[in-house]
């Protein structure tokens, strides 16, 4: 197989819903990806935050094929060993009090929103069932989920969506307090805006907002699907905010590369679905679980320790580069703005040279492996800043 017989196949066969950069990666080994040629890409997407560990790293191969050769699937109605392993695991790194699995981000966050409706039904009886979420968020492409992400360029063509969701604006208390009336069951937020932008949200705000939903007994449920699995230097995002939330979403860097979601509930929270309330085919896969837990293993203080110490390396090499205006994000999930440069512009120039970033809105975007060499660091801000140099 070559690049050019791979494209013509791609547009034979794949439906047209990705508008896809001109590279066809045939192998990868930890930051590093090889094309059909032989060339050299240094990995600065790690699969838009998925490869936590990069391209095929030895242990997470190992605990995969592991499971593969004994039990590749199950349906839920059984006990696997893998997602008990992978759920106490997440357990004892959060404090949480159960989880429940899904296959993605989107899944995750239509469980929470399932679960914060039938807690407030529950409790409160019928309609109190709204939803908040912030402008310039995403939560996914389901009927719900995008409904939830506060971006109109996603709205258009789908109507009619599901009800009872309202968007409130980031930071802005003033915005956001009348819009907690007494038919809200939730309010779901980033604390880093991915895809909007690589917005962080201020703690303060962000603890404030935490406040009222506890003392008007509405759910806080954090999106946690890009930020966490050790993105931001520690384990979820939420850890360095000083809140508690009533239910967390977890999935791409879950995985490793396979597709996993997660909801982890609060005590609170923690008995709100009960049989038959929601479900999934693959869900808690055997395989998938055992590389989940192969990737929250290797989540120890060192190297959450090395996740920061990393960011703050590529904080560094951005510092004083001509044209950068601002730099946002926390750990090695970060984005930053240049004056004169559009986003595209420079992800396009970078993948010529040898390097692959990401956008969002304005925004040039860096998600790498968190386990990426110095070496392959050094290469790829080589890379960078060569880039945003040339005029």
């Amino acid at each position: 197989m070559d690049c050019q017989t791979l494209k013509e196949l791609d547009a034979r066969y794949i439906a047209g819903t990705y508008k896809r950069s001109d590279l066809c990666l045939e192998r990868g080994e930890g930051a590093t990806g090889y094309t059909f040629e032989g060339r050299e890409v240094i990995d600065f997407s790690s699969g838009i935050g998925v490869n936590s560990l990069g391209y095929s790293e030895p242990g997470w191969v190992a605990a995969i094929t592991r499971q593969a050769v004994k039990l590749q699937h199950t349906s839920n109605l059984y006990y696997t060993q893998p997602a008990v392993e992978l759920a106490e695991l997440l357990i004892e790194k959060t404090g949480m009090s159960k989880v429940f699995f899904a296959n993605s981000g989107a899944e995750a966050n239509e469980g929470a929103i399932k679960t914060a409706r039938k807690y407030s039904s529950d409790k409160y009886g019928e309609g109190r069932h709204g939803i908040l979420s912030l402008l310039h968020s995403f939560h996914g492409r389901t009927m719900a989920t995008i409904t939830a992400t506060g971006q109109e360029q996603y709205h258009k063509h789908f109507h009619p969506f599901a009800q009872g969701f309202v968007y409130g604006e980031a930071g802005n208390m003033e915005d956001i307090k009348p819009k907690l009336t007494k038919n809200i069951c939730a309010v779901l937020i980033e604390l880093i805006q991915g895809e909007g932008g690589v917005n962080t949200l201020d703690k303060a705000f962000v603890q404030e907002l935490a406040a009222i939903c506890l003392k008007k007994d509405i759910l806080l449920i954090v999106d946690e699907v890009q930020t966490g699995i050790g993105r931001t230097g520690t384990f979820f995002a939420y850890q360095q905010y000083g809140i508690q939330p009533d239910l967390v979403t977890s999935a791409k860097g879950l995985g490793g590369g396979l597709p996993i979601g997660a909801i982890l509930f609060s005590e609170k929270t923690a008995e709100v679905l009960g049989f038959g309330d929601h479900g999934t085919t693959f869900g808690g896969n055997p395989v998938v679980c055992a590389g989940g837990a192969y990737i929250v293993k290797t989540m120890d203080e060192e190297f959450l320790s090395q996740v920061t110490a990393k960011g703050h390396r590529i904080r560094e090499a951005l510092k004083g580069v001509p044209g950068i205006k601002e730099v946002s994000g926390l750990g090695m999930m970060l984005g930053f703005l240049h004056e004169t440069r559009t986003a595209s512009e420079i992800a396009e120039a970078c993948l010529k040279e040898g390097l692959i970033v990401l956008t969002a809105k304005d925004k040039v975007r860096l998600l790498p492996p968190l386990n990426i060499t110095g070496n392959e660091l050094e290469k790829g801000l080589f890379i960078l800043k060569k880039v945003l140099i040339q005029q």
